[in-house]
């Protein structure tokens, strides 16, 4: 498997990654890793830099918080909704329902505390930031695991599969080249839901909604993530990493992590009910 931007896959990981890989996905309830944590990876000391400044925030249950409020917050614009005949003319039954419904679920959760969380992140590598962290009394529950399918590779996909997915993943960017989101790769593994979110979010994407609903999105994640707290000991990191990696964060944070934010929130509201 290839990824769009430099990163450790899970199958090669070893040591001190493998085990910090293990942690994300025990701490975010998702059976996978998600790209930014895999190319902080590929940085000598960044993984575990970045996680160590944020896991505290996740386990105490202040960035599902603060999540729940950003994702009450954004201004998301109106699709129609899909109605279940459609799904089930293109061939998805319920257990391809169940599974794209599963999908759209862990990003939703985990792109909204990623933003927080790495906009945070960014804010103490420019020695700014909230308040000190005080760890809370009680841990909260874990939230239930979701297991996903395997990433395909574009390489992998039929060619007009392949085609649909860069298609797709250029909405609501204004980059030339942007990151490969994830979980456009997740879907592949059905180009006929692939295939009815095109019509979806293209007339949102060409007047402009879309990239307006994004960058009203990161700025309200950006505002909230300022004064999250700060955790006071994390691993040292090279201060000659520093601008390469607050280069990862930027990248991510204000492309794909924002962008798939929104966009998984419109196909949510769009297929949602019909997924159930």
């Amino acid at each position: 498997m290839s990824d769009p931007v430099p990163a450790i896959a899970e199958a090669a990981a070893t040591g001190e990654t493998a085990a910090l890989f293990a942690d994300i996905r025990k701490v975010y309830g998702v059976s996978v890793v998600n790209l930014i944590w895999r190319h902080l990876a590929t940085i000598d000391g960044a993984l575990a830099y970045v996680w160590g400044a944020v896991r505290p925030l996740y386990v105490d249950g202040t960035v599902a918080r603060e999540a729940e409020s950003l994702r009450a917050g954004l201004a998301i614009p109106a699709a129609p909704e899909v109605p279940r005949c459609v799904l089930e003319a293109a061939g998805l039954g319920a257990e391809a329902r169940d599974a794209i419904a599963r999908v759209m679920a862990a990003y939703d959760r985990t792109n909204a505390m990623a933003l927080l969380a790495l906009s945070a992140a960014r804010a103490r590598l420019a020695g700014q930031g909230g308040f000190p962290w005080q760890p809370g009394e009680e841990e909260p529950p874990p939230e239930a695991s979701l297991v996903l399918p395997p990433l395909l590779d574009l390489a992998a996909m039929a060619p007009d599969t392949a085609a649909l997915v860069t298609t797709l993943n250029r909405m609501g960017s204004d980059r030339t080249d942007p990151v490969l989101a994830s979980m456009w790769r997740n879907l592949a593994h059905w180009p006929a839901f692939l295939a009815l979110s095109w019509p979806v979010l293209a007339p949102l994407d060409a007047d402009g909604r879309l990239e307006r609903a994004i960058a009203g999105g990161l700025a309200l994640a950006r505002s909230r993530a300022a004064v999250l707290p700060r955790v006071a000991k994390v691993p040292p990191l090279d201060p000659a990493l520093v601008p390469q990696v607050d280069a990862a964060l930027a990248t991510f944070t204000g492309d794909a992590i924002a962008r798939m934010l929104i966009i998984t929130r419109v196909l949510r509201a769009a297929f949602g009910p019909a997924l159930r």
